[in-house]
Parts: structure tokens; sequence; C-alpha cells
């Protein structure tokens, strides 16, 4: 399970509505407790790098993957995944997602219609490299 705290998906949302029509995308830090369960705190905002059409695609630089370590590292917590928009599209994840993914994080991805925000869910590979979805609850705050 993953629980998104407010501030967190009110970046999401924000940065998914600004960036319109393009994908946005960002990573997510916070702890995940004994049973696996997650808790987002912190949603941060990265510049979507992708060369040409970034309406379908989005790419993250390799130093800002980097900055994310070492700022989970400065402020105690763990990078548990990346987040990223779907402009008009349904928020489930595409082949390129599944094949760029990374077994351990988290994908949080937010559907967004003519700049206004749709579902927001989360995904997993499985052991078989496939997507799962994850349970997606906001923390009242």
């Amino acid at each position: 399970m993953i629980v998104l705290d407010n501030e967190a998906q009110r970046t999401i949302v924000q940065d998914a509505v600004d960036t319109f029509p393009d994908e946005c995308c960002g990573f997510l830090y916070g702890h995940e407790d004994s049973s696996g369960r997650r808790y987002i705190t912190e949603a941060h905002v990265v510049k979507n790098v992708k060369d040409g059409d970034k309406r379908r695609r989005f790419e993250i630089a390799p130093h800002d993957y980097l900055e994310a370590e070492q700022y989970a590292e400065a402020h105690q917590l763990e990078l548990l995944g990346v987040y990223h928009s779907h402009p008009n599209h349904p928020a489930i994840p595409s082949e390129h997602d599944r094949a760029a993914a990374q077994p351990f994080f988290s994908y949080v991805i937010i559907s967004v219609n003519d700049k206004e925000p749709g579902p927001i869910r989360s995904w997993r590979l499985n052991d078989d490299w496939q997507f799962e979805e994850e349970n997606n609850h906001l923390l009242a705050q």
C-alpha cells in the first residue's frame, strides 16, 4: 500500500496541471514500514528532459537521480519512487513505462485531461517484471 500525504498530492496535481499538455515528472520521498506500507511525505518536481515530443514520454536526467539520492540521505528519507502524468490518457503505465521501470520504485501516475486532474494510481513491478497496482490512499492531515 502507498499513502500520499496531502502536500505530496498537491505537488503532483499542480505539476501535472502546470505542465499539460506535456508529461510532468518528479521524485517521491518518505518511509516504508515493516509491513511494506509506503508513506510518501514529499514529492519533488523534476524537469522532463526528454528530447522531442514530451506529450507522450518523460525522461529524468541521471544527475537528477543522483541529487535525489543525496537529498534522501541528507534528510533521512527513502527515495521510494517516481511520479509522472499521462496527458489526455488514463493513469495506466505504458509499455515504455514498464521497460524503463526499476523493481523497488513505486510509479505514481496521474491522468490529466485538458488541464483537469484525474485519477492518481500507483504501480510497482512484480517478480515477472509486470506492473501491479498498489493500493493508494491519501493521508488525512
